[in-house]
């Protein structure tokens, strides 16, 4: 972050981070089919913001061989924060479950609504 660099309100940063969070959690089998393939929400628990700042800023991306995020795109920097918090990452519940049962049949019945729907129109 830059030399000149501004505070923000800690009070809204600590109301950001209480924010639903989501992650999909993908966890192969042994002959590499999924195993565990569900969309889970978690929260940020016990926030405790310290110190938080926004300013000009550089991104440097490097290659990873199971990341390869140097390869995006990347045309300009819009805005940057830095934050120092203490957190604790809460459990978290599972929105949806993609492997199981009734998954695949939600799925075949949003696609052909959807293709009613277009069919229609």
């Amino acid at each position: 972050m830059g030399y000149k660099h501004c505070a923000l309100d800690i009070e809204a940063e600590a109301r950001k981070l209480a924010a639903p969070n989501f992650l999909l959690k993908v966890i192969p089998h042994v002959d590499g089919t999924a195993r565990i393939c569900e969309l889970v929400r978690f929260h940020l628990e016990d926030i405790t913001v310290k110190g938080a700042w926004t300013g000009p800023a550089a991104l440097d991306l490097y290659s990873h061989a199971l990341a390869p995020v140097a390869e995006l795109p990347v045309l300009q920097v819009l805005s940057a924060k830095h934050l120092v918090a203490d957190i604790t990452l809460g459990l978290g519940t599972v929105v949806h479950d993609y492997l199981s049962p009734g998954a695949a049949a939600r799925r075949r019945a949003s696609t052909s609504e959807i293709l009613i729907e277009a069919n229609a129109g």
